[in-house]
C-alpha cells in the first residue's frame, strides 16, 4: 500500500472506545507521562494479516522520539524507519496525556485515535496496541524498548499480549537492526539515547512499507 493510501486508511480508521481496555490491561495515564520521554527502539511487532507481516520484514530498524508538546497535555511522536538505504521520518502522531485519561495515540491532522498504550511490567518497555476497523478489523501489537536487549521474560510477556488479541506468537516479527541508516546515539550528558538520521529523510516510507503500528487493511 502506498503512503497516500496508508494515510487514507488511518484517517478513516475507527478504534475501540477509549474506555475499552482489551484483556483487562491497564493503560498508562498522565502520572507516568514524564517516563515516556526520549527514544524508544522498535524491537518487535505482530500483525493480523500476512501482507502486513511481509511489509514489516522490509523494515531493518525503527524508533520513536517522544518530546513534550507545547500545551503540556501532549507528547509529540517522531517516527524514524529504516528501509533499504534510506531513513524515513514522520511526526503526524502524538500521545494524549490529559489528566485522568488513558494515554492514546492520535493523528495530528484528523484527531482520530489510532492506538493505545498498554502497561508492561518494566518501565523500559513501551507497548502500543492497534485495533482499527474499516471493512474489517485490523489487529496489531508493537513493542518498543529502551535497549535492544530483551529478556526471555520480556518476550514472553509480549507474546501474552499478542495472544490476548487473538494473534499467534508465530506472527511476531523482530527487525534485524543490521544497518545504521537511522542512527541512535547516546545524548551528551543524558542517560537516554536520541535519534539522529544518517540519511536524507522524507515524509513517508517507500510504497508498501508501513510505519510500525500503522498498517491499514
Amino acid at each position: 500500500m502506498g503512503s497516500a493510501g496508508l494515510l487514507l486508511v488511518l484517517g478513516l480508521a475507527a478504534l475501540l472506545p477509549a474506555d475499552a481496555a482489551p484483556c483487562g490491561a491497564q493503560r498508562p495515564d498522565s502520572s507516568t507521562a514524564a517516563q515516556l520521554l526520549g527514544t524508544w527502539l522498535y524491537v518487535a511487532g505482530a500483525a493480523q494479516f500476512p501482507q502486513h507481516q511481509v511489509e514489516m520484514l522490509l523494515i531493518d530498524h525503527a524508533f520513536l522520539r517522544l518530546e513534550p508538546g507545547a500545551g503540556g497535555q501532549e507528547l509529540l511522536v517522531s517516527h524514524y524507519v529504516a528501509v533499504g538505504n534510506q531513513c524515513f521520518t514522520n511526526n503526524l502522531t502524538y500521545l494524549e496525556v490529559a489528566a485522568g485519561n488513558a494515554t492514546l495515540v492520535k493523528h495530528a491532522k484528523t484527531q482520530q485515535t489510532e492506538g493505545m498504550l498498554m502497561n508492561m511490567s518494566s518501565e523500559n518497555l513501551l507497548l502500543i496496541q492497534y485495533q482499527m476497523q474499516k471493512e474489517r478489523t485490523y489487529l496489531g501489537q508493537y513493542l518498543y524498548a529502551r535497549s535492544l536487549s530483551l529478556s526471555t521474560a520480556d518476550k514472553e510477556e509480549f507474546e501474552q499480549h499478542v495472544e490476548c488479541l487473538g494473534l499467534r506468537a508465530e506472527q511476531i516479527v523482530y527487525p534485524p537492526w543490521r544497518t545504521e541508516v537511522c542512527q541512535v546515539k547516546e545524548a551528551e550528558g543524558s542517560d537516554s539515547p536520541h535519534a539522529e538520521p544518517a540519511a536524507a529523510a522524507t515524509a513517508a516510507p517507500a510504497p508498501g512499507t508501513p510505519w510500525p503500528g500503522s498498517a491499514g487493511n
